[in-house]
């Protein structure tokens, strides 16, 4: 009799969705950076825990905001909380208690949830304790609450051991070799906007995209060819960068994510291209794979 389902994985932006996944899966999968907002969509990240199948779905932080790219994400995440047997909500410690009261609003089909304590490391015992205390006044609103650090503190099975009590008796869904529903040139995808994340500063990461041209695999390696899509002239330069310094340094960086996900060479060439003011319209946005309902 083994279980099987969904979970998805919410909190506000930077709550650390991303990096808590990849450390459950023991694979670099979900996209991660310190800058908030960089998961756009819902992606699949599979763990089986003893004989039993847990999906993860990764999904882009909670919040408001009346630009159309953020309402897409926004539209993402709620529909992961609807579809799911259970949450894992990421409260930061330092968080105030109202990105709770938000959350608890937006779960409008009252989903179970487990209530994830997140960045403890930070902060001390005492503080952590002050903060479950603060909790408790919603103690009939989830399954249990658990501090967590990935960094030293919590094993994984301190999670996965609460997650699967709430998960349907079911068949597995997906075969339980593979770790994502994701197609790798999606992870490619992630992996080289991770690297735009990481190397250049400001709002410019908010404003590229990546679209993959051509993925070719071959025995001892990967040949992958895409475009960052910019808003601006300028923004093209900048990614570019002085005798294309910038642009050397994402591919490199990205192409280190790829063969260590892959475990064989990779051959990355990127190009850069303008699709003036993409994040503003319902068009250019979709053309990108961001379809927006309302």
């Amino acid at each position: 009799m083994t279980k099987c389902g969904y979970v998805s994985v919410v909190g506000r932006p930077n709550a650390g969705k991303s990096s808590l996944l990849n450390w459950l899966v023991g694979e670099k999968i979900a996209m991660v950076s310190h800058k908030a907002n960089a998961t756009r969509k819902r992606s699949n990240i599979i763990v089986m825990h003893n004989s039993d199948q847990i999906i993860f779905v990764d999904t882009p932080g909670i919040h408001e905001t009346e630009k159309l790219l953020n309402q897409f994400m926004l539209e993402e995440a709620l529909k992961a909380m609807g579809d799911c047997d259970l949450i894992l909500y990421l409260a930061p410690v330092t968080d105030k208690i109202s990105y709770y009261e938000d959350f608890l609003l937006k779960n409008k089909k009252n989903v179970k949830h487990i209530l994830l304590l997140t960045k403890i490391d930070f902060v001390t015992n005492e503080q952590i304790i002050e903060k479950m205390k603060e909790y408790e006044q919603f103690s009939d609103k989830y399954e249990c609450i658990i501090p967590v650090s990935i960094k030293k503190q919590t094993k994984q099975s301190d999670i996965l051991n609460n997650v699967v009590k709430y998960l349907p008796v079911h068949p597995y869904l997906f075969d339980p070799e593979i770790i994502t529903t994701e197609h790798l040139r999606d992870i490619f995808k992630e992996f080289i906007r991770e690297s735009i994340f990481e190397n250049i500063s400001d709002e410019i990461p908010y404003e590229t995209d990546v679209m993959i041209n051509k993925v070719e695999e071959k025995s001892n390696v990967d040949v992958v060819k895409a475009t960052i899509i910019v808003q601006k002239d300028t923004q093209k330069g900048m990614i570019i960068g002085k005798g294309a310094t910038a642009i050397k340094r994402i591919g490199r960086d990205a192409r280190v994510k790829i063969e260590k996900l892959t475990g064989k060479k990779c051959y990355l060439e990127l190009f850069v291209s303008i699709k003036k003011g993409w994040t503003k319209n319902k068009d250019g946005l979709k053309e990108l794979g961001y379809d927006i309902n309302s």
